[in-house]
């Protein structure tokens, strides 16, 4: 979760460097810091966002063409200036940018204490710089030789980078559980290292996403791949498709608001060549090969974090009612504790927008290991996810450098909708006509999502109402009550006010006693099966005179008299109504934060991918 890049060649590497932590600082941003090696090593930390660092380095000596920087989402140690990365070992001459966890770094740190060590930071990071150190002292070993010993003493997550100021041509980097991506440059001895390909996109489109336990070597501008345990790999060369617009503002005021306005085309992108509503056809590779697998699996197991789980509750209503499989729905951190019952006609289907989350990349292993079958539901080509998958499907959502999830989220639950349509059509649990008219339907969500988005400045003037509250109730039933809790999330990770989604139906079982005059409650009251529910469960929050903001289908006025504020949402298959019913609750988050004040792309405390426990 943190951010890292790297640079070596013949450009600047402080311009560079600067750069592409500015576009990793999604990833991390309690503190930042960057190593220039030109000769000398120069270091520079600062605890808050990179613009501090900026501040830091005016007037300095910031010349050189290799360099590396880190911006920070804390784990171990406070974020200050001192624990900022990157950490030098005891002799200053190797300099290290870590992110990950090093989940046995308490037994290191006291073997090397032993052996004459001090540390100057809080951190796990400085801990591997030392020990690598410590290795080449104690067996003459080169730096990449001691490098492969030390990671052998490591466990836990890296993705790493080292310089050396006694071996200015030489530029080290490796991964495990973290992702790291290697670009090559247009001129011989040029490589880039970052998290993401964000900071590499303007200067090269070739890539190699590093695999677990590969170490990456480049020495008098050539690079060598080899496993950790000292094997040469043949890289495999990627071309990146992603483009630098995509990671801009394109004029919007926040990343957040571009990319909930960017999802009528985000879900036009992960449904297309992928469906045929005319033929009922759908072209999904990892249906196709799994067909067997498919037809006669006895259950599926959803897992997934935040927002990614509340796609898969949403998941789990579309598969039971179109393919008639029994559903769990699990959050990935519990489900590698539990000791889970698994067997090998399960289906295991991650969800993540990063591919990188720690723990769902931990699920993964352990159903791999009790043999269940693994597809993976992710956004970012070339990650970890995909990768340990047995399959799966990209969602072609495209960047989200918002921390709080919006298009990932709708884009989700229209792939896991055309999985669930599939699997439908390969059991025979929908008929042909059936599985036509969703798709007919799939293919107007794009149209009728840019309808809703005509409600922003409806929107807009509610928060205006509400931005003072200091709690929150979302309610919904069936398909939408993972909406109610998807709203509720998006409202407090952003704006920091306290929100709660329940059942309508449980409100009676406890939240009720919250209700007064002081409590909005966001009601997702749109045409379902059980509307006639809905509306009762307000009449009961009217009751004790609390106040709704109700969800309506279009041209429904029934409630009008009844509720406080209406939004009128386009009408679609309930099965599909999550996906609209969404955005004006994404929508009414953001303004409601930014007339608090609060950074809505940087909400404090988060950070967009979490790659440790």
């Amino acid at each position: 979760m943190c951010g890292i890049v790297a640079y070596i060649g013949n450009k600047n590497a402080y311009d560079i460097i600067i750069k592409g932590l500015k576009r990793l600082e999604y990833r991390g941003y309690d503190s930042a810091g960057i190593a220039l090696l030109n000769g000398d090593m120069r270091i520079f930390k600062k605890q808050g966002k990179v613009s501090n660092l900026e501040t830091e380095t005016a007037g300095k000596d910031i010349s050189g063409t290799m360099g590396m920087g880190h911006t920070r989402w804390a784990t171990h140690g406070e974020p200050n200036d001192t624990n900022s990365h990157p950490h030098l070992s005891q002799s200053g001459d190797l300099a290290i940018i870590h992110n990950g966890i090093i989940e046995n770094y308490v037994t290191l740190k006291k073997g090397l204490e032993l052996r004459g060590h001090s540390f100057q930071s809080q951190t796990d990071t400085e801990i591997l710089i030392h020990l690598i150190e410590d290795v080449m002292n104690h067996t003459n070993l080169p730096l990449a030789d001691a490098v492969l010993s030390a990671l052998k003493q490591i466990n836990g997550a890296y993705a790493i980078v080292i310089l050396s100021r006694n071996n200015p041509e030489h530029l080290i980097a490796a991964r495990k559980g973290s992702p790291l991506v290697l670009g090559l440059g247009k001129e011989r001895g040029e490589f880039f290292f970052a998290s993401d390909a964000t900071p590499i996109v303007e200067y090269t489109n070739q890539v190699i996403y590093l695999n677990d336990g590969e170490v990456a070597i480049v020495e008098n501008k050539e690079l060598l791949i080899k496993s950790i345990d000292n094997v040469i790999q043949v890289p495999y060369v990627e071309e990146l498709a992603l483009s630098l617009d995509q990671l801009e503002k394109g004029g919007y005021p926040h990343f957040m608001l571009k990319e909930i306005f960017e999802q009528p085309r985000s879900i036009f992108d992960s449904f297309r060549g992928r469906l045929d509503s005319k033929t009922g056809e759908l072209h999904m590779k990892s249906l196709e090969e799994y067909y067997d697998k498919l037809k006669d699996i006895k259950r599926l197991i959803l897992i997934g974090c935040g927002t990614s789980w509340h796609a898969g509750l949403v998941a789990e209503y579309l598969f039971e009612e179109l393919t008639r499989i029994p559903v769990e729905v699990e959050y990935a951190s519990e489900f590698r504790y539990r000791n889970p019952v698994l067997y090998a006609d399960d289906l295991i289907v991650a969800i993540s927008q990063s591919g990188e989350t720690a723990d769902t990349l931990a699920a993964i292993e352990l159903a791999k290991r009790k043999g269940a079958t693994v597809f993976g539901i992710c956004n970012v080509v070339g990650s970890s996810i995909p990768r340990m998958s047995h399959a799966g499907a990209y969602t072609h959502a495209g960047p989200e450098i918002g921390v709080a999830s919006t298009k990932a989220f709708t884009a989700q639950i229209t792939v896991l909708t055309l999985i669930a349509i599939g699997i439908a059509k390969i059991r025979g649990s929908l008929n042909i006509k059936q599985i036509n008219a969703v798709y007919s339907e799939i293919e107007k969500i794009p149209q009728k999502i840019e309808k809703a988005l005509l409600l922003n400045d409806k929107i807009l003037e509610l928060a205006k109402l509400f931005h003072g509250v200091g709690n929150f109730l979302y309610l919904g039933r069936g398909y939408n009550f993972p909406v109610a809790l998807e709203g509720a999330l998006k409202l407090k990770e952003i704006s920091y006010i306290h929100a709660e989604g329940y059942p309508a139906a449980e409100m009676k079982h406890g939240p009720i006693a919250l209700i007064d005059k002081e409590m909005p409650v966001v009601v997702i009251a749109t045409n379902s099966e059980h509307y006639e529910k809905v509306v009762s469960n307000i009449q009961e929050v009217k009751a004790r005179k609390g106040i709704v903001i109700a969800l309506v289908t279009e041209g429904n006025h029934g409630l009008d008299t009844l509720v406080d504020h209406v939004i009128e949402i386009p009408e679609t298959l309930e099965c599909l109504s999550p996906i609209l019913n969404t955005i004006p609750l994404q929508l009414l988050s953001y303004h409601i934060a930014v007339l608090r004040g609060c950074n809505v792309d940087q909400p404090r405390n988060l950070a967009k991918s979490v790659t440790v426990e």
